[in-house]
């Protein structure tokens, strides 16, 4: 499913015509118009991404890109709290707990200094 961008028709049959079938074209208000799934959250992640990039000029390199959005995600799985899931972060409601509390991205430093975890 993708919106009306003619970038993605073509990509998508170029690599995947033979495993999938696009929906092309569909509207952002998807859900209004009685489909069962839009592609607003994407969307709103891309423009973040890029809102960030704007701001930082580039990532320098691609290891700098990998870094950046590696901690993307983890600030968005375990640090911030999201209204859809109750003020909950994804791992808390995926049921992981790390007992963070407060300053969790200083925590989740820390923890991973501790245990050498590895995340990705």
């Amino acid at each position: 499913m993708c919106d009306k961008f003619e970038n993605y028709r073509t990509a998508f049959n170029k690599l995947f015509y033979r495993v999938a079938k696009l929906r092309f074209g569909i509207s952002i208000k998807a859900k209004r118009n009685g489909l069962k799934h839009n592609n607003n959250h994407i969307e709103r992640y891309n423009q973040d991404i890029k809102d960030r990039i704007k701001t930082m000029r580039n990532f320098g390199s691609d290891e700098g890109a990998e870094y950046f959005l590696n901690l993307k995600h983890i600030i968005h799985n375990f640090v911030n709290p999201h209204m859809q899931i109750n003020g909950k972060t994804p791992a808390e409601a995926a049921g992981i707990d790390l007992k963070l509390g407060r300053k969790k991205l200083l925590k989740l430093i820390k923890y991973r200094a501790k245990t050498k975890m590895t995340i990705r």
